[in-house]
């Protein structure tokens, strides 16, 4: 992606990161999207086996879900100011503990066979994830160069897609067939796994020397890119629309994934088996596409690239909701293609140019994935009325607003990079911008350096 200046290199505590600091930062942050793309994964599937085990309603069964993306809304504000406190391996630290114990739960749920006892345990889990995908996001937003930020995420976040394949994979496996259909035992067995899963991870991290990136770090290399913004973070508008867009998405993935085995099944088209096979490769498919889209946001503007996701996953989830049948099932191919690279760009999008306020930032997106809890329960609500197909509306409505926040983005950038182009013709520049105004402020500099 062509730059309008020098990028300025990340310093921490007065030490600059070398390569190989980042590379090895980047790489271990890296493993937790696996840890939450396994654990996501696995969700959507225990949805539909608890319909049949506990006898409940679609409605009901999106308790999961409301537990699990509820706890984003309400932990993640606690774990971005946690991280802002005592920095990013602490926090990360926080979240396994909690991923681990939540894991552990389901073991006694099982056992006893509550289905209370999931929802309270997927609580914890989601608290645990909402904690680590708040110091990944933005750990590995700003390990490097700013214009890069989006690159960089989408492409830690494959390793999401990938986790969310293997779930369903082995769900149909495990959950599906045979006596397990009609037992809880091997989900007390894959949560263990989990849960141990999440144990070696913390172990990796607390013999690894990860580097710190302070909120002053990030301050001085906003400033070393020639913009002091000096507005409060609730008016940093493409932060806040971001959080707004953030949330509609979330809501709008999760429930076309939570629905996509009763889709499958409820025509009696395809088995439980078979459904979550299918399912499981609709998240190969989206892991894929994540790989394939990644290098477009060196090309493209990556906001222009949203603006034509959010589109399509729009068009085609419509076309899901109108059609059944093949062509149905072909259109959920395609909406989980054109998902793939819409919320890390949205969240680099909506992170930019934050300053101090990046790790809060950070925190407020995360608290958009809350959205996950809102959109289940009105499609399930809908489901039970009006069938499965014609409830896909419901997440239609989620992806036009992607598609909308990503046009505003398109033209926001454009005049950015337009400016920052203009500046360059100029004396050396500091930009700064208050609550009333943008103001330019050319200062002669004694000793300039090129």
């Amino acid at each position: 992606m062509a730059g309008g200046g020098q990028v300025q290199p990340m310093m921490i505590k007065g030490a600059q990161i070398t390569k190989r600091q980042e590379y090895f930062a980047f790489g271990l942050v890296t493993s937790l999207f696996f840890l939450w793309g396994f654990s996501y994964g696995l969700l959507d599937v225990l949805n539909k086996h608890f319909q049949t085990f506990f006898h409940i309603t679609k409605l009901q069964s999106t308790g999961l879900q409301v537990a699990y993306f509820g706890a984003y809304l309400v932990y993640s504000p606690v774990a971005g100011q946690f991280i802002s406190k005592f920095g990013y391996k602490n926090g990360i630290f926080m979240g396994l503990f909690l991923y681990a114990a939540g894991a552990l739960g389901f073991w006694p749920s099982a056992k006893f066979e509550k289905f209370g006892g999931f929802v309270g345990c997927s609580f914890i889990i989601a608290s645990g994830l909402a904690t680590l995908e708040v110091c990944a996001n933005s750990y590995v937003t700003v390990l490097g160069p700013p214009e890069n930020a989006a690159f960089r995420l989408n492409f830690a976040q494959s390793f999401n897609g990938l986790a969310a394949f293997v779930g369903p994979l082995i769900a149909s496996k495990y959950f599906f067939t045979g006596a397990n259909q009609t037992s809880l035992t091997s989900v007390q067995y894959v949560y263990l796994a989990v849960a141990g899963l999440g144990a070696a991870v913390a172990v990796l991290f607390f013999f690894a020397t990860l580097p710190e990136i302070s909120e002053a770090d990030m301050a001085a290399q906003q400033e070393a890119c020639g913009v002091v913004d000096e507005r409060p973070l609730w008016k940093r508008w493409h932060c806040t629309l971001g959080f707004v867009s953030q949330f509609m998405y979330v809501g709008a993935q999760v429930t076309v994934a939570s629905f996509v085995l009763n889709y499958l099944t409820d025509k009696n088209e395809y088995t439980a088996a078979r459904a979550s096979q299918l399912f499981s490769f609709m998240q190969l498919t989206f892991m894929l596409a994540r790989f394939a889209s990644t290098p477009l946001l060196r090309i493209f503007n990556p906001a222009l690239l949203l603006t034509i996701y959010g589109l399509m996953t729009f068009i085609f989830t419509m076309v899901a909701a109108f059609t059944g049948g093949h062509a149905g099932l072909a259109s959920l191919y395609i909406v989980f293609f054109f998902e793939s690279i819409i919320y890390p760009t949205t969240f680099t999008l909506a992170t930019a140019d934050l300053g101090h306020y990046t790790k809060r930032g950070a925190g407020l997106l995360c608290i958009g994935v809350g959205g996950g809890a809102a959109f289940p329960p009105a499609q399930g609500a809908m489901a039970d009325k009006t069938g499965t197909e014609k409830s896909y509306i419901i997440p239609a409505i989620g992806f036009l607003t992607v598609a909308i926040y990503g046009a505003g983005m398109y033209v926001y950038t454009s005049r950015k990079a337009r400016t920052a182009l203009d500046n360059l013709e100029a004396p050396t520049l500091h930009k700064t911008v208050s609550d009333k105004s943008l103001k330019v402020v050319a200062e002669k500099e004694e000793n300039p350096v090129y």
